[in-house]
């Protein structure tokens, strides 16, 4: 059933009081964001795979709060990190985390001088594997052979280590074109980290922001652009959050003997194997992902709200304990599973994120 706005309003407005003690309605009304009027603007920078979700909570809450304006530009994880350093961002969107040695007081402008960052979950999704191949429309690719495509070290389609795994398919005798991304990314990250955890004889580089430039193939910019190099080529393949792989086939990736799909109830799965990184605030949420489990889609990532422990602006921190709240909330959650196909954060998640929200001054 389709809720009517003024109902859907309700409901974030609600979200915006139980995360942040107040509504952010409830901000002074004149000011724009850092100002010593009151934040009325809140600028988030970051990752691409929060698109469509980004859209859709935005969407919501401005329609509850109409007197905030709300700005996220999916640039990228990379970006996101920059900006929130630099303090052009009030939030990161990321789809990693601060890695130990990024974290520390005093070094975000835009937190109080004696606060660190909060890495806090968000959005849970796969990644997908997503391919356009002449004259196939199913997939199947083990974790070898997938590191042994995008390493450059697998060329053509037809190549027996393919054929193995999908024994019915019309595989051409044609070049592969392995399509990665061209700037900074979480996604890169968590794609190349899956790679090395489940095929580290073949892929031996460590996860990284940046796609090995040795390794060959296309390079594109963004998740969006990815999408666009893998569906207007010819035989090409690549990754990108599964959210935006449209009409594109999507590989399974086979695991213990099972072909798994990209799917909403995979990713989820993935944090019941894993733990949160050691050594961090009890508010900092970041996890290290398990993704060698059997029967666990490993090609997940979590991506995350990096916010300011305390702000230097007061009113900020209000703001963005009352929209990150709301992303992480029940209904926030429910509305990117709608727009996104996001796999929803756990009840037990959505508590913990709160905690540290209500930590944030």
């Amino acid at each position: 059933m389709r809720i009517k706005p003024i109902a859907a309003a309700a409901l974030v407005t609600a979200t915006a009081l139980a995360f942040a003690g107040c509504a952010a309605n409830e901000a002074p009304a004149s000011g724009g964001s850092g100002s010593a009027g009151g934040a009325q603007t809140l600028t988030g920078v970051g990752s691409s795979a929060q698109k469509a979700a980004q859209e859709k909570w935005v969407a919501d809450f401005q329609t509850a709060n109409p007197n905030i304006t709300v700005n996220y530009s999916p640039d990228g994880s990379g970006a996101g990190r920059s900006a929130f350093i630099a303090g052009a961002a009030n939030f990161a969107g990321s789809d990693r985390a601060f890695k130990d040695d990024e974290m520390g007081a005093g070094k975000f402008a835009g937190c109080a001088a004696d606060s660190n960052a909060l890495n806090l979950p968000v959005y849970i999704s796969p990644i997908a594997v997503v391919f356009n191949i002449d004259g196939v429309k199913e997939l199947t690719l083990d974790p070898a052979t997938l590191a042994g495509i995008f390493a450059g070290k697998i060329t053509k389609w037809n190549d027996p280590a393919i054929a193995k795994t999908n024994p019915k398919a019309s595989l051409p005798s044609a070049a592969i074109t392995a399509v990665h991304r061209a700037d900074d990314s979480g996604t890169t990250n968590n794609f190349t980290d899956t790679l090395n955890k489940t095929a580290p004889q073949i892929w031996t580089a460590a996860a990284s922001d940046t796609f090995p430039a040795d390794f060959g193939g296309e390079a594109a910019t963004g998740t969006s652009g990815v999408i666009q190099a893998v569906s207007g080529g010819k035989n090409t393949i690549g990754y990108a959050d599964e959210s935006q792989a449209g009409d594109l086939g999507k590989a399974s990736i086979l695991v213990g003997g099972k072909a798994l799909q990209p799917t909403a109830e995979a990713a989820a799965a993935i944090l019941d194997h894993s733990q949160t990184v050691p050594g961090r605030d009890a508010n900092d949420l970041a996890y290290a992902l398990d993704r060698t489990s059997e029967g666990v889609y490993p090609a997940v990532l979590v991506s995350y709200a990096i916010v300011c422990q305390t702000y230097k602006d007061p009113a900020v921190g209000t703001l963005v304990k009352s929209y990150v709240g709301y992303m992480a909330s029940a209904e926030g959650q429910q509305a990117a599973a709608q727009a996104a196909g996001a796999a929803p954060l756990s009840s037990g998640l959505q508590a913990k994120v709160k905690t540290a929200l209500d930590s944030v001054k």
